[in-house]
């Protein structure tokens, strides 16, 4: 018996990966999250499974549900949203299924900022403007951020910034970041991308703001600030130079 953590993507359904559609429809318990995971992908369930939505339920009862499945022998589909790598609070749970003895495998996903790169057709690392990006978010509610993590400190690399769950507290985003990045840095925020009834918005930090409120996106959101998402002249990168020795390694 294995739990599989399974990167669903970010919204659509035809963005699961080949071996996620495959796990899927192997297993005959599936964990996901109602909220957020595409209805579409419990098609791909097998008949008879067992359909568990964990949008209310809390860390020890997940645990129980996994580990309940592995006394019965039965392999389990524990489906996240986007990627499992980052901010899909997957650590805790291996934590607690290392505790238990229970195995488990993580597939990975299509992770949300790169759907709304997508969306925006940008590449986020452009040739000489900016090869860094930050994957981030702000202190509210959730989890304190550590000591230095905050986006005063990390604007000061100058490097794009992706922020996810901050889309409700957007103008302390913008006030955070102008002082590094000034009011005419491109910024763009990206809601529900991938899906149908996607949003996307593109300004700068000195107008990005009014334009989230406009549209009323309080979450499900990406938001997107650096100067690569604006790039225009820039040296085409050595990957495809026709100056490059393509006989050394």
């Amino acid at each position: 018996m294995t739990v599989y953590f399974i990167g669903a993507g970010p919204g659509a359904a035809d963005l699961i990966t080949v071996r996620g559609a495959r796990r899927i429809a192997a297993c005959q318990v599936c964990l996901y999250a109602g909220s957020l995971v595409p209805r579409e992908l419990l098609a791909e369930c097998p008949d008879g499974a067992q359909l568990v939505d964990t949008a209310q339920l809390n860390l020890d009862e997940i645990t129980a549900e996994l580990v309940r499945a592995h006394e019965q022998g039965l392999d389990v589909a524990r489906l996240h949203s986007g990627d499992p790598s980052v901010f899909s609070a997957v650590a805790e749970q291996m934590r607690r299924l290392d505790a238990a003895g229970v195995p488990y495998e993580v597939v990975p996903g299509v992770p949300a900022f790169a759907a709304a790169a997508a969306a925006l057709k940008r590449e986020l690392t452009v040739p000489t403007v900016g090869q860094t990006v930050i994957l981030t978010r702000i202190a509210q509610r959730a989890t304190a951020m550590p000591e230095g993590e905050d986006l005063a400190t990390l604007g000061r690399s100058g490097a794009l910034l992706v922020l996810h769950l901050a889309a409700g507290y957007v103008d302390r985003v913008v006030a955070e970041l102008l002082p590094n990045y000034g009011a005419d840095c491109p910024a763009a925020v990206v809601a529900l991308a991938s899906r149908p009834d996607e949003v996307i918005l593109r300004g700068t930090l000195d107008s990005i703001a009014g334009q989230v409120k406009e549209a009323g996106i309080v979450r499900t959101a990406v938001i997107m600030v650096g100067r690569t998402l604006g790039a225009s002249q820039f040296r085409d990168s050595h990957l495809y130079s026709a100056e490059r020795d393509r006989h050394v390694c």
